[in-house]
């Protein structure tokens, strides 16, 4: 999969016939809700994550080095807004990634989490596409609302599926991780139940995996990150940030503007593909029609992970949120 372009003019058009028609751009998941009872919710067939042997990011004449880039939400609760802003704002997203130069052949997947404990439709993940059957995917996720209340969601088991059923070709003939973010206000459970495995994606495991070895095995494959973003129920919460820093470390951003979700994933792909410096993507941001209070929330999300990387901070006084403490002039590590 990934053949084929991004287009905004095709995305536009589709936004413009969903507003004259008054369709929803979740389709598939507005018509769930309003005519099919709970019982009978089910994963649309093409993110359903049953029997699916990998979902694969591939070189092509088209792209000859693809990047894979994934981003799996919750959808649960409040998260449930976390899509609808994603595919609001994908020009943005690929509007930086391509046209800022930060990479040149992205294929992006995207996924959905759920909890595998009570909810009907625990786990969907689409396919890594370049062009705009991404936005069709994101169309088709079932926005189930579900979720347990107990301050975790099933994110092992979507590590699980990322770990054991995706193959790179920035990996098999580069050596280069993809990127992965996971979007969410919880933590995961302790363990990737064989159980739960077998009843969602249809694996036979002897036995359960510890999710400090899922993660491990995941990050061979990706650079992995956790987005903890503004509007959901957990914001700040430090047992769940405490829990993913211990998994993840610096790669656990807190954004205070979800609005700004696209922008942030945007730029951590360009500082970490040593594209731009922080100073430069800000930048960025504005040229793309950000504004000030969005550069500032980005800014916040991302120094401390620009400054666990070498080369990718920098910042003048006249960029919104990093002079909050007054400091003046310019800092370059």
């Amino acid at each position: 999969m990934g053949s084929g372009n991004w287009s905004t003019n095709v995305y536009d058009a589709a936004q413009s016939y969903n507003a004259r028609t008054g369709r929803s751009a979740f389709d598939y998941s507005h018509k769930a809700h309003t005519s099919v009872p709970r019982a009978q919710w089910k994963a649309h067939a093409d993110l359903d994550p049953f029997g699916v042997g990998t979902r694969e990011s591939r070189d092509s004449d088209e792209h000859p080095t693809s990047l894979a880039i994934s981003v799996l939400f919750d959808v649960t609760g409040s998260m449930r807004s976390v899509p609808v802003t994603l595919q609001t704002k994908l020009p943005e997203l690929f509007g930086l990634l391509l046209r800022k130069g930060y990479v040149d052949h992205p294929q992006i997947l995207f996924g959905a989490i759920g909890d595998a404990t009570c909810d009907r439709v625990p786990l969907q993940v689409g396919q890594f596409e370049s062009d705009n059957r991404m936005d069709d995917q994101l169309g088709t996720i079932l926005l189930e609302g579900g979720g347990g209340g107990q301050k975790r969601e099933s994110y092992e088991l979507a590590l699980y599926f990322m770990a054991r059923h995706t193959e790179l070709d920035c990996l098999d003939k580069r050596g280069k991780r993809g990127y992965l973010f996971i979007i969410g206000d919880e933590m995961p459970y302790g363990a990737v139940k064989h159980r739960e495995v077998r009843q969602v994606i249809g694996d036979e495991l002897g036995e359960d995996i510890g999710i400090r070895d899922i993660v491990t095995e995941l990050q061979r494959k990706y650079e992995v990150h956790y987005i903890l973003p503004a509007g959901s129920s957990y914001v700040g919460d430090t047992e769940v940030l405490g829990r993913w820093r211990e998994l993840l470390g610096q790669n656990v951003i807190e954004l205070d503007d979800l609005d700004a979700v696209c922008e942030t994933i945007a730029l951590t792909v360009g500082l970490a593909e040593e594209a731009i410096d922080l100073d430069e993507g800000l930048g960025h941001l504005k040229d793309v029609g950000a504004v000030d209070s969005q550069v500032g929330s980005v800014s916040r999300a991302l120094t401390a992970y620009a400054q666990g990387r070498s080369g990718a901070l920098a910042t003048t006084q006249s960029l919104p949120g990093l002079d909050d403490d007054g400091a003046p002039g310019t800092t370059r590590l």
